[in-house]
């Protein structure tokens, strides 16, 4: 047995010996995965970080702050209370199960409403419906989440507003409507997603966040090259050039072109859309006429006739939070405001007198500059040979001592082309103004915000806040109007991009950050919700007008005398 001892000796010494070769031979591999480790251990880190956040107030949060998490300033103690706050007040309930049959998914056509109440009822009253969800089976659903909308109108009055949803989590729904006018009013219910699709979206929201996709143009002398570019990019692919704006700290990369410095980008555009993002049982939740948009019918009456109000009733419920509706076509605000009709050219030029106009944000205060300059002949467009639909865009009426401005905010900005050295961020922007009682500030900020998490686009209102703020404190008597999201055309394939479910979460974020502020809020979401025309991205003519007015009131109250 002693003389063995030797042979296994040797034995040891060859296995060490292989395993060091081996290991001298992988030593370059190791130090290439030696990245991924440090990263996946970051990520790690991240997930435990993120679990040990105070738990949602309605619903658990299952967000994932690892994506984007090494991207931008990290949030103080204060901020990060705030975005908890957000985050649990937009918090959307859903199936407890997922992956079941779409049978068993929730079915618009199988769905029903009952009006409760007599079939005649009096301004001042509050109208309730119940909505009961049913799956395709014709069996009641037992859990929420169904994104819904609703709408009371007369079409012959030229009359709607748009109703509060309640979800009660077990498939059933209740909503309230104001009685505002006399005459027959008739009930409409939407199904926009059903719970199921929400699901979905969620998901993007928190695993795809780019999905749309940006590029930018480098170029020195005759080379030039096109790298992809966003908010956040995968790390340990490719070296990044940092555009990250060193006023708020709002964050943008671009992967480094291979031959050319940094400084050399020139542009800004949208490179496209990432295709094959669900999976085919995924795809059955985003159907056009089968579960995208699709009416929930009455089961009995549709239909209330609304009398006058009775001797000592309120016109409008106090507990009823509604923007406005219209009557005969027009926007009638409920705060009590009063809405002028500028029907011409001259009554808009009259107010606009002295004034200073700034808009800032994306198209759909665009639309607004295009209406005004086209509504308004003495106002004149310099040419600065801009980008169509891009800008930025300058009107100038001499006479009257008019200017009025647009500029488009800073990425992500899903446009054709935009200029680097034009890329401007709005809260920038702001801090540039001097502010008054003849300057106007415009702002939306929203639509190009769909696809990323929520926490950017509540990045971006504070520093937008912060700036407000700022400005108002210079100049108490500057007029701020900021813009609402709003309802838009969908279908299978912008559903996963442009959902009105992610407006909403965008929507209800903005108007949180802005309450209590010395600023005006414009509905654009009830304001197209509760008009008959068809949802769209760009709102129609009609309810840019109905816009318009309201604004221009805000500018010159009834009651306030002109200065000449």
């Amino acid at each position: 047995m002693e003389r063995q001892r030797p042979r296994f000796v040797t034995v040891f010494f060859l296995l060490a010996l292989s395993g060091f070769i081996i290991l001298i031979c992988n030593i370059t591999s190791l130090e290439m995965l030696s990245g991924q480790v440090i990263s996946t251990f970051y990520q790690i880190q991240n997930s435990i970080h993120s679990a040990f956040k105070s738990p949602g107030i309605l619903w658990p949060l299952e967000l994932n702050h690892t994506y984007c998490a090494h991207f931008g300033q990290e949030p103080t103690a204060e901020e990060a209370k705030e975005e908890r706050y957000l985050l649990n007040s937009i918090a959307w309930p859903g199936p407890l199960v997922q992956g079941l049959p779409v049978e068993l998914s929730s079915d618009p056509s199988k769905s029903y409403f009952v009006i409760q109440g007599p079939a005649e009822q009096h301004i001042g009253s509050q109208l309730v419906v119940n909505v009961h969800v049913q799956n395709f089976l014709g069996l009641p659903k037992k859990h929420g989440g169904d994104f819904l909308i609703a709408r009371l109108h007369s079409p012959e009055l030229g009359a709607g507003v748009a109703g509060k949803v309640h979800d009660h989590h077990d498939g059933n729904y209740t909503v309230l409507f104001p009685l505002l006018w006399s005459g027959v009013a008739w009930v409409e219910i939407t199904m926009v997603h059903p719970s199921e699709a929400v699901v979905v979206l969620k998901r993007l929201q928190e695993e795809q966040p780019n999905r749309v996709f940006f590029k930018s143009l480098f170029r020195s002398g005759f080379l030039s090259e096109t790298t992809i570019c966003n908010l956040c990019l995968p790390l340990n692919q490719q070296p990044l050039c940092n555009y990250t704006d060193p006023e708020t700290g709002e964050p943008w990369y671009c992967y480094k072109p291979k031959m050319l410095s940094c400084d050399t980008r020139i542009n800004h555009y949208k490179g496209g859309y990432k295709k094959n993002l669900i999976t085919e049982y995924e795809a059955q939740f985003f159907q056009s006429d089968v579960n995208i948009k699709v009416p929930i019918h009455a089961s009995g009456m549709d239909n209330v006739t609304v009398l006058p109000a009775e001797k000592g009733q309120a016109k409008v419920k106090k507990n009823y939070n509604a923007a406005g509706y219209y009557f005969h076509n027009s926007w009638r605000p409920l705060s009590g405001a009063v809405i002028q009709q500028f029907n011409d050219s001259s009554t808009i030029t009259h107010c606009l007198r002295g004034k200073i106009i700034y808009m800032l944000g994306d198209s759909t205060v665009r639309q607004w500059f295009e209406y005004l300059t086209a509504f308004v002949p003495e106002l004149k467009e310099f040419n600065f040979h801009s980008p169509k639909n891009v800008g930025p865009f300058m009107a100038v009426d001499s006479r009257n001592n008019i200017l009025l401005s647009y500029r488009c905010h800073g990425p992500p900005i899903r446009f054709t082309s935009v200029l680097s050295s034009e890329l401007r961020y709005v809260a920038n922007e702001l801090d540039r103004i001097k502010g008054g009682p003849d300057t106007v500030v415009l702002v939306s900020v929203w639509s190009h915000f769909s696809t990323f998490p929520i926490e950017v686009y509540i990045r971006r209102l504070r520093h937008i806040r912060r700036a407000v703020v700022r400005l108002l404190n210079r100049e108490p008597a500057t007029l701020v109007v900021i813009r609402t999201a709003n309802l838009q055309k969908l279908d299978p394939e912008s559903s996963l991009y442009n959902s009105d479910w992610f407006s909403l979460q965008i929507d209800a974020v903005l108007r949180a950050m802005f309450r209590g502020l010395n600023v005006q809020l414009l509905d654009a979401w009830e304001m197209t919700l509760a008009h008959h025309l068809p949802h769209l991205l760009h709102p129609p003519p009609t309810i840019i007008k109905n816009m318009i007015d309201l604004i221009l009131s805000h500018i010159c109250p009834v009651g306030r005398k002109k200065r000449n």
